[in-house]
């Protein structure tokens, strides 16, 4: 009897013991389960709200929470105002620091596409069986909100700061166009009208049955299928009217004849210039996809437009403003209830740039036909006046909607007419000789007196060079530097870059600015002297004299060069925005002695002033001139017939006191057969002409 008692009373302290274990483990589960566990869940779960995480959510509300919303309706309402409002960053801050609150108040923050909300709110917490569960409501969304509420967002548009030139002139602006479109209830032959229209707008007709098929469209919509230009009347009044302008004409009159087409007038960026500016001015396009998810955060939505290229490109920042944004809580009624953060517009700022629009197009008109690229600037200030590339594009083009037509002949033209030949490297020929003359004098290695020799029409060195000779086009008697200059003598400056030697002539190439980014505001690829470390041969340092070798430079680095002989040997800084009080900026100081600059300046004015000097065919009467003519030869051997030529003109007013000082580079493609540097200077007289007059 008393094992039995013991083997029951063992058997009772070990149930006791199992018993008081299983409660401590369910005491100290318990504890771990409930610790601090509704702060945490407060946390945990607004970082479902950054992780756009919305079925995890639903998970942590209480059972009497999910009754009142299904999923599905959850996840809508979190995801339509959360991520439409593109909030980021939500943070929250609990001010009750008592463990295990049921109910918790706490500061909440986030950015939106308005700006900053902040909100004070709090949240209730329930126990169900062994976990805490959030009793949701729609106000943990914001205070104010009820479940019959919505939230709005009102967006202003910030109007696009315009591009002016240095006079107030519209670069780029506000314009008018013509949105072509139909009225779904008018039409009459839906298939054949489709298939006209996409005839004359040069659309693909799937593209118009795509428009009309969208969800909003109704019978009385206005579908607009296509942008196209204004047609002026006061233009078409004119005796002779422009042919193109009388050829849109026709082709709108023949839209309207077809049953259910419509034309209404709408508000474009546009760009006066043209082809002229193109280039320099760039042009907009509506954001894409990538455009947003590349600019989240800087107040970019769908109906955006974005800087593709050019100022437009440089200066988006600046142009596009800031949409005006207003979020606010409507009631069931549509009336407007609370405000939770306003943003007011904030319109694009004016760029206006030192360019003279007038300079622009005469540039532009004169080097239309050809491959080429235009500089041109005030010496004495820096100030850019005109950045032409031709041929060129219409900027309007790429706004109105550019057709695939047009968009493959311009990428398949073999002039390239996308290409931006201001901004780029070429070979300077002949209008580097005065960098050559002024490094010579400066290094002490040159006497201008100094007679070179009358070598004829080609020389060599010695028997080392072979086959290859430097060749010139006139002989020069004697051979010094200022009829070396006027009648551009190939080999009297290969002479002097052997006698100044490879250290010479590149360390200084190196303090004019070669291998430099230019410090300007579009960005120039850099001048170069070699395509290696250095010079590597006797021939190339002589070629290199005369401005071929590998010589290459950008117009614009030219230019700043050529400042120096009006700026007593300093290196003028470029500009592009203009200021009306702007005070000159050096790049470059000192970086020639003022007597170099002199003695090559005067030569370089006789290139201009001596009748039978390369540049004479730009001399006047009533402005002293100076300048540099220039032939590059563009081949793969000195034996190539084939190759091309770059023809060069680099001419400057030499009066710091008259009204519009000039200096002007161009660089035309492709001039053997039709004049060389001759040809670009008659181009130049007409141009100066216009702009000196």
């Amino acid at each position: 009897m008393k094992r039995k008692k013991i083997k029951w009373v063992g058997k009772m302290i070990l149930i006791t013991i199992s018993l008081v274990i299983l409660l401590t483990l369910i005491f100290f589960i318990t504890k771990l389960t409930y610790a601090n566990t509704t702060e945490q869940l407060l946390i945990e779960y607004m970082d479902y709200i950054n992780k756009h995480e919305y079925e995890k959510m639903y998970q942590m509300i209480s059972k009497d929470s999910s009754s009142r919303i299904s999923l599905e309706d959850f996840v809508k309402r979190n995801k339509n105002i959360y991520e439409g409002l593109e909030t980021q960053d939500l943070s929250i801050k609990i001010l009750n620091e008592k463990s295990n609150a049921k109910e918790i108040s706490y500061l909440t923050s986030f950015n939106t596409l308005a700006g900053e909300v902040k909100f004070q709110n709090k949240v209730t917490f329930i126990k169900e069986k062994f976990e805490y569960k959030l009793v949701w409501k729609d106000s943990i969304i914001f205070p104010q909100l009820e479940s019959t509420d919505k939230v709005r967002i009102d967006t202003v548009e910030a109007e696009r700061g315009q591009i002016l030139d240095r006079n107030g002139k519209v670069l780029a602006g506000k314009g008018v166009a013509s949105s072509v479109g139909l009225v779904p209830g008018k039409i009459q032959d839906k298939e054949n009208t489709i298939i006209k229209l996409a005839e004359l707008l040069e659309v693909d007709i799937d593209v118009i049955k795509n428009k009309l098929s969208a969800e909003w469209v109704k019978d009385d919509s206005f579908v607009p299928i296509k942008t196209i230009p204004k047609v002026s009347e006061l233009e078409l009044m004119k005796i002779n009217p422009d042919e193109n302008l009388v050829k849109l004409k026709e082709n709108q009159e023949e839209l309207l004849s077809i049953p259910g087409v419509m034309i209404n007038d709408i508000e474009v960026r546009d760009y006066p210039l043209k082809e002229a500016a193109s280039h320099l001015v760039g042009y907009i396009q509506k954001v894409t996809a990538e455009d947003l998810e590349e600019n989240k955060g800087k107040g970019y939505d769908s109906n955006s437009v974005i800087g593709r290229s050019g100022i437009e490109s440089l200066y988006e920042d600046k142009l596009k403003g800031q949409n005006g944004c207003m979020i606010y809580i409507e009631d069931e009624f549509g009336n407007r209830k609370d405000i939770i953060v306003d943003k007011p517009v904030q319109n694009g700022e004016d760029i206006q740039l030192t360019i003279d629009a007038e300079l622009q197009k005469v540039l532009y008109e004169q080097f239309k036909d050809d491959k080429s690229c235009s500089v041109a600037m005030n010496q004495y200030t820096g100030e850019v006046l005109a950045l032409v590339s031709t041929p060129s594009f219409n900027s309007n083009d790429f706004v109105m909607g550019m057709s695939d037509k047009l968009w493959k002949s311009l990428n398949e033209d073999e002039r390239q007419p996308l290409y931006n030949r201001f901004r780029q490297v070429w070979c300077p020929g002949s209008t580097f000789k005065p960098v050559t003359a002024v490094i010579g004098l400066d290094t002490g290695t040159l006497d201008p007196a100094e007679d070179y020799g009358n070598e004829g029409l080609s020389w060599q060195k010695d028997s080392s060079w072979g086959d290859y000779y430097v060749t010139t086009l006139h002989e020069t008697e004697p051979a010094t530097l200022e009829n070396a200059m006027i009648y551009s003598d190939n080999i009297y400056f290969a002479k002097v870059a052997l006698k100044l030697g490879e250290n010479n002539l590149t360390s200084f190439l190196e303090k004019l600015g070669f291998n430099k980014e230019i410090p300007f505001e579009i960005k120039m690829a850099k001048s170069q002297y070699s395509n290696t470390e250095g010079i590597k041969s006797e021939i190339q340092l002589a070629d290199s004299g005369y401005g071929q070798g590998q010589i290459l430079m950008n117009p614009l680095h030219l230019a700043c060069i050529y400042s120096a002989f009006s700026n007593d040997g300093n290196i003028i800084k470029p500009t592009l925005l203009y200021n009306p009080n702007y005070i000159p900026n050096i790049w470059i100081p000192e970086v020639i002695q003022k007597e170099s600059i002199q003695t090559v300046l005067e030569t370089m004015k006789k290139v201009i002033s001596e009748p039978t000097a390369t540049g004479y065919g730009l001399h006047r009467e009533d402005y002293n001139l100076a300048g540099k003519t220039g032939t590059a030869e563009i081949k793969l051997s000195k034996q190539d017939e084939t190759g091309t030529e770059l023809g060069w003109m680099a001419v400057f007013t030499t009066d710091p006191n008259i009204e519009s000082p000039i200096l002007l580079i161009n660089m035309v493609e492709d001039v053997k057969g039709i004049g060389g540097s001759g040809y670009v200077v008659q181009k130049d007289k007409m141009v100066l002409d216009q702009y000196l007059q």
